[in-house]
């Protein structure tokens, strides 16, 4: 996704993305408000924070691996991160944020998106295909997986008895150690999580009461956590 610049911004910077994850513009989020949304997104040389209630998952894999992007400034770099996968999953009160700092006279702004409803099971997020580059992800109450596989190759996950590339690796531009430590399961649920990533990749995300706000400033009570 190319950075496209209009009246002097670079709406690719003000892109959010989620984990599960979904990059917004103002254009993208029009485009969510209406229905479900089927691309690749990444914030260029930038973190962004996810927040959920709850994550429910199916045919899960996880491997190491590394994200090649760019800096704010255009310079090129790597992030060492893990790649989660999910054949399906829902999510329960999704929040997304992203921060631009010192934009010229206006300093620095923070994107927030959020969508689906704890207490109502149509109302979720839902997205299929999805794999998110995770930087750092802790939850506030629990993980738990159901029959769980640990320790296969990166290559094999999603299919480890046929080897090549399962539903586990997203084929993109990121580098898996073939021969390197992965694992995957039929189920995962996540409590309270709480994590930074640098990309994700989805088939569709299905966002049911979408509010995408801009914020002055950034840190708690400003982004997601």
């Amino acid at each position: 996704m190319e950075s496209q610049v209009r009246g002097g911004t670079r709406w690719k910077r003000f892109a959010v993305v989620m984990v599960p994850s979904v990059a917004a513009t103002a254009a993208i989020g029009v485009a969510l408000a209406q229905g479900a949304l089927a691309a690749s997104f990444s914030v260029s040389g930038q973190e962004f924070k996810v927040t959920a209630d709850e994550l429910n998952g199916k045919k899960f894999t996880q491997y190491g691996a590394v994200d090649p992007g760019y800096t704010l400034s255009g310079k090129q770099t790597a992030h060492a991160v893990a790649v989660s996968s999910f054949e399906s999953a829902t999510i329960k009160n999704l929040c997304q944020s992203v921060v631009t700092p010192d934009i010229p006279f206006v300093g620095t702004i923070t994107l927030k998106l959020q969508a689906g409803d704890s207490s109502d099971a149509k109302q979720q997020v839902s997205a299929d295909k999805l794999y998110i580059d995770i930087a750092d992800l802790k939850t506030t109450g629990y993980a738990q997986f159901g029959n769980i596989d640990i320790g296969v190759a990166a290559g094999d996950t999603g299919n480890p008895d046929k080897g090549g590339k399962g539903i586990g690796m997203k084929g993109g531009k990121e580098q898996a150690n073939g021969a390197g430590f992965a694992q995957q399961a039929d189920t995962a649920k996540l409590v309270g999580v709480q994590q930074t990533a640098w990309a994700t990749t989805a088939g569709t995300f299905t966002l049911p009461k979408l509010h995408m706000s801009l914020h002055s400033g950034s840190g708690r009570g400003v982004e997601c956590y």
